[in-house]
């Protein structure tokens, strides 16, 4: 499983002076980003191929407070991803210092094309990366069926 530590920084904190939400978001972001980086799906590679991550959701469930003064660490494991690479489903849970898990994020989200603005797989070259990644406990082969779980119909809205 990958981590990151965090050093909480004052801006990191909100009105209630603990861990605010766009702090989770942003440490789950660049915990994900270091781990591509590392995995070498730098941004070199991204720039060659043109292509940018999307995020379709992302759910953050809260358990305990987060202060300053200590640091926090996030985990990364690959949930899911689709065969052709376009979709991927990361978790993260984030512990404090003592090791207790504080929350918990899933993201769901896709790779785009940033010249058409279409969302495409990875090729081969870029497949291969993630074939020398872990997958979680429960990993499952995505599909688009997966990214619409909570989209509405029209009969839904009346």
């Amino acid at each position: 499983m990958y981590k990151k530590e965090f050093e909480i920084r004052w801006n990191d904190l909100d009105a209630n002076r603990h861990l605010a939400n766009k702090a989770y978001v942003e440490f789950a972001a660049h915990t994900r980003m270091s781990f591509l980086v590392e995995a070498g799906f730098d941004l070199r590679l991204l720039t060659k191929l043109n292509i940018g991550p999307v995020v379709f959701y992302e759910h953050i469930y809260y358990f305990k407070e987060v202060f300053s003064g200590k640091p926090v660490t996030v985990s990364l494991e690959l949930k899911g991803m689709s065969e052709d690479g376009k979709f991927f489903e990361f978790h993260h849970n984030y512990y404090d210092y003592k090791g207790r898990n504080v929350a918990h994020c899933e993201i769901m989200g896709a790779w785009i094309d940033l010249k058409t603005r279409k969302l495409i797989g990875l090729s081969s070259e870029v497949l291969q990366l993630f074939d020398k990644v872990e997958r979680a406990e429960g990993f499952r082969v995505l599909t688009k069926e997966d990214t619409r779980k909570y989209a509405k119909t029209p009969k839904d809205l009346s």
